[in-house]
């Protein structure tokens, strides 16, 4: 919804999308589970679309079991090594899947800042003009 009320911001949002670490001499590609792109090439069609080539602004993933060092860790530091990410989302509710926490890293020059928000609060973000997010998987 917010990419369609905010084109000039967000033009495409998939959850099929996969994120190449050019950076890396080894082909190193994740596969967030949401991702937000502010100059994805919409007029290509889906299959024709080099990923190699599309890197998105922000990367969401949600962790709820597992190894929490996949997502907290290791993907943190890969995400920072693609230039275009400039805010990686986890959506942790490995306490409680019906209370999760949003773990929000935002680039700040050569580091993350990460900021945490509790079930209940309500996220905004520089990023994303116009956007709020209640911290409740039911609303």
């Amino acid at each position: 919804m917010y990419a369609r009320s905010h084109p000039e911001v967000v033009n495409y949002v998939s959850q099929k999308a996969r994120v190449f670490v050019h950076s890396r001499s080894a082909t190193t590609c994740l596969e967030p589970d949401i991702s937000a792109y502010a100059s994805y090439p919409r007029d290509t069609p889906y299959e024709e679309i080099r990923w190699e080539e599309v890197s998105p602004i922000l990367v969401a993933e949600i962790l709820v079991e597992g190894d929490a060092r996949k997502d907290l860790e290791r993907n943190a530091e890969l995400y920072f090594e693609v230039p275009s990410v400039r805010e990686y989302w986890v959506l942790d509710g490995r306490e409680d899947p019906n209370e999760p926490t949003l773990i929000q890293h935002r680039r700040y020059g050569k580091r993350w800042v990460i900021r945490s928000y509790p079930y209940g609060s309500t996220f905004t973000t520089k990023l994303l003009p116009g956007f709020s997010l209640v911290i409740d998987p039911r609303k």
